[in-house]
C-alpha cells in the first residue's frame, strides 16, 4: 500500500539507462537556472531601497541607479569568470571543485559549505518572497504565510523527486511567463512614462530624509542590492545536468541568464525611480511598479501572480544544485554517502529531502519574513565567488595554456571585487543575522573533515590487501554457543531452536520474566520436550526483562574463548499486514542494536512466517 502511493506520488522507478533522458536542453536548463538568479530582481531594487529611502529620502531614487550599475558591473565580472569556470571544470562541482583543487581542501570544503548554505536560504527566501508577492494582491492571506510558504516547499520537494525532466517541463512555464511578463512591463512602463510622466504612486507615503549621503550607506544599499547576483553559481555546480554538448550549452544558459538578469533588474531599478515606489512590505516594490504601469488591471494581476511563481519555482535552482553538490563532496566522502545515492527517479533523492526539511525549519523560524532571511544570504554567495575566483587565478598560472594571462587578469579582476563585496556585506550585514552564517560555515567544514575522518578510519580497518587474500584461512574452525532468547514455547521459538540445534551442539535457551508462575509453566511444558538444549531461566525482581537478558548474555560472551563465538538468534514471527510491523517485534530490534557492539556476538533473527488474515 505504501509502495503504491509512493509510487503514484513519486512516479514509478526509472531504470539506470533512461539516465541520458533526465538532463536539461537549452530551454529547459535556461528555465530552471534563471528561476533563482532572475527572481532576485523581484527584492534586490526593494532591498536597495529600504537602505536608501530611509535616509536619504527622495535623493534615493536617484542613487538606486547608480548602485544597480555598480552591481551590473558586477554581474559582467562574475559572467566572465563563471564562464571560464564551466570551460575548465566540464565535470562540474564549480566553487567547491575549483578551490580544493587549487588553492587547498579547507578552502574547497567552506566554498562548499557557504554554497550549500546559499542553497538552503534560497529555498527559504524564495519560497518567502513568493508567499508576499501573493499576499500583496490579496492581503487576506497575510496570517497564513508561513504555512503557505512550507507547503510550497513540500510540494516543490515531492514534483523534484519525480525527477529531472518531469520537474523541468512543470518549472519552464512559470518561468517564461515571468520572463516575457517583466520585459513587457519594463519596455511598456518606459514607452509609457516617456508619453505621458508617472500617475499616482499607488503608496502615499511623505519621505523624509534623516540623514546624508555617505559612502557607508552606498556600500550597505549595494550589500543589499547584490542578492541579485544569487544563482550566478548554479549553472556551473550543474554542468553534468545538461545534454550533450553539456559544456557548450551550460555556457549559452549561463550567458542567457546573465543577459536577462540586466536586462530585467536594470529595466526594474529605473522603474522603481520613475514610478516612486517605497518599500513598505506589502505591496511589494515590483507590485507598486506593476499597479503605476497597468493600474489594477488584468496585467497587474499577471505580474503579481508571474512574480510569485518565479519566486516559488527559483526554490528549484536550489532543489538542482544542491543535490549535485552534495553528490559531488560525497563522492569524495566528506558527507554521508546516502547522497552520493540516486533515487527511483534518477534524482538524488536524499540531498532533495534534506534540502526541503531543513529550509522549512527556517521558514518557521524566520516567520516567512524575506527581510530577516536576506542578510543571511549573501554572506555565502560572495564567499564562494571569491574562492571559485582567486582559484581560477591558480588554475590558469598551473596549466598556463594559451591565453591563460588573459584568463588569469579576468579571474584575477574578479577575485579583488569579489573579495571587497564578502567584506562589506558581513560588516554591513553582521548584526542584521550573517554572523550566524559566518559561525555556521565553520560549523560545516569541522562536520565535513569528522565524516572524511571516519570513512578513512573505517576504510583502514577494513581494507585486506591482495597479497594478504592468499594467507586468509577461510576454513578456520569457530565453536558456535548459540543463546536463543524465548519468552515461552511457541511455533516461532520452537521452529528457531530446531535451526540452532542444527547449527551446533551447544544451544542455550534463555528466559527472563518477572512472573515466577510464568517461569515454572515454561519449566513445565519445557520438560514435554524431547531434547537435550539447556534451558536457563531468571526472574527479574524489578520486573525488567531485557536488560537482565542482555546482561547474561555479555556474561557468556566475555567468557568465551577466542576460538568460540556467541551466536543469539532471536526468534522472529513475520506478519503481512502492514499494522504488524508497528505491533510486533520491537524487543528483538533493541536486543539486536544493543549486542551489535560486543566484539564476541553474532546477532542473527530466524524469521517465522505467519499466514496472512483473511478478510
Amino acid at each position: 500500500m505504501i509502495k503504491k502511493f509512493l509510487d503514484t506520488l513519486i512516479g514509478e522507478p526509472l531504470p539506470n539507462e533512461k539516465s541520458c533522458h533526465e538532463k536539461y536542453n537549452i530551454p529547459f536548463g535556461l528555465a530552471i537556472m534563471a528561476s533563482d538568479a532572475v527572481s532576485s530582481v523581484a527584492y534586490a531594487a526593494e532591498e536597495i531601497l529600504i537602505v536608501l529611502i530611509a535616509t536619504i529620502g527622495l535623493a534615493a531614487y536617484q542613487w538606486l541607479g547608480w548602485v544597480s550599475l555598480m552591481i551590473i558591473v558586477l554581474l559582467v565580472i562574475l559572467t566572465t569568470s563563471y564562464i571560464q569556470i564551466i570551460r575548465a571544470y566540464p565535470q562540474g562541482g564549480g566553487a567547491y571543485m575549483v578551490a580544493k583543487e587549487n588553492i587547498n581542501l579547507k578552502a574547497g570544503l567552506v566554498a562548499a559549505s557557504a554554497l550549500l548554505v546559499d542553497y538552503i536560504l534560497t529555498v527559504a527566501v524564495s519560497a518567502s518572497a513568493g508567499v508576499a508577492a501573493i499576499v500583496s494582491a490579496f492581503p487576506n492571506l497575510g496570517h497564513h504565510k508561513v504555512l503557505m510558504a512550507v507547503t510550497i516547499i513540500i510540494i516543490l520537494t515531492i514534483l523534484n523527486l519525480r525527477g529531472v525532466s518531469e520537474s523541468a517541463k512543470i518549472f519552464s512555464f512559470p518561468a517564461y511567463l515571468f520572463i516575457v511578463s517583466m520585459i513587457f512591463m519594463i519596455i511598456y512602463g518606459l514607452i509609457k512614462y516617456s508619453l505621458y510622466g508617472a500617475p499616482m504612486p499607488m503608496i502615499h507615503s511623505k519621505v523624509v530624509a534623516t540623514e546624508e549621503l555617505s559612502i557607508f550607506l552606498i556600500l550597505k544599499a549595494f550589500s543589499s542590492g547584490c542578492t541579485a547576483l544569487t544563482g550566478l553559481e548554479a549553472v556551473s555546480n550543474s554542468v553534468p545536468n545538461f545534454k550533450e554538448p553539456a559544456q557548450k550549452n551550460a555556457k549559452i544558459v549561463m550567458i542567457l541568464l546573465s543577459s536577462l538578469i540586466l536586462f530585467i533588474f536594470g529595466g526594474t531599478s529605473i522603474l522603481a525611480r520613475f514610478y516612486q515606489s517605497i518599500p513598505i512590505g506589502y505591496p511589494t516594490v515590483v507590485a507598486q511598479i506593476a499597479f503605476g504601469v497597468f493600474g489594477r488591471s488584468f496585467m497587474f494581476y499577471v505580474i503579481q501572480f508571474a512574480t510569485a511563481t518565479i519566486l516559488i519555482m527559483a526554490c528549484n535552482t536550489a532543489f538542482t544544485g544542491f543535490p549535485m553538490l552534495m553528490y559531488t563532496v560525497g563522492k569524495d566522502g566528506y558527507v554521508p554517502r546516502q547522497f552520493t545515492v540516486r533515487g527511483k527517479r534518477l534524482g538524488f533523492s536524499n540531498g532533495i529531502v534534506a534540502l526541503g526539511f531543513v529550509a522549512c525549519i527556517l521558514v518557521i523560524v524566520f516567520d516567512a519574513k524575506t527581510h530577516g532571511l536576506l542578510p543571511l544570504y549573501a554572506v555565502g554567495v560572495f564567499l564562494s565567488f571569491t574562492l571559485a575566483q582567486t582559484g581560477m587565478v591558480n588554475h590558469w598560472i598551473k596549466v598556463k595554456e594559451k591565453g591563460w594571462r588573459k584568463r588569469a587578469i579576468i579571474n584575477g579582476f574578479g577575485a579583488f571585487i569579489t573579495v571587497i563585496t564578502t567584506l562589506i556585506i558581513a560588516y554591513e550585514k553582521f548584526l542584521h543575522g550573517a554572523w550566524m552564517v559566518i559561525i555556521v560555515i565553520p560549523v560545516l567544514v569541522y562536520a565535513m573533515q569528522s565524516v572524511k575522518k571516519h570513512y578513512n578510519s573505517i576504510a583502514t580497518q577494513l581494507g585486506v590487501e591482495t597479497k594478504d587474500l592468499k594467507n586468509f584461512d577461510l576454513n578456520k574452525k569457530i565453536t558456535h554457543i548459540i543463546v536463543v532468547p524465548i519468552a515461552s514455547l511457541n511455533k516461532a521459538t520452537l521452529a528457531a531452536l530446531q535451526y540452532a540445534r542444527s547449527l551446533s551442539p551447544d544451544v542455550i535457551a534463555l528466559n527472563v520474566s518477572a512472573d515466577n508462575a510464568a517461569i515454572d509453566r515454561l519449566k513445565s511444558r519445557w520438560n514435554e520436550l524431547n531434547t537435550d538444549i539447556l534451558l536457563v531461566t531468571k526472574y527479574s525482581t524489578y520486573r525488567a526483562v531485557i536488560t537482565p537478558l542482555l546482561g547474561y548474555i555479555h556474561l557468556i560472551a566475555n567468557a568465551a574463548s577466542p576460538s568460540e563465538k556467541i551466536t543469539v538468534m532471536i526468534p522472529q514471527f513475520v506478519t503481512h499486514e502492514g499494522i504488524g510491523e508497528v505491533l510486533h517485534n520491537h524487543t528483538g530490534f533493541i536486543i539486536r542494536e544493543s549486542l551489535v557492539r560486543n566484539k564476541n556476538v553474532v546477532v542473527a533473527t530466524y524469521p517465522y512466517h505467519l499466514e496472512e488474515e483473511d478478510d
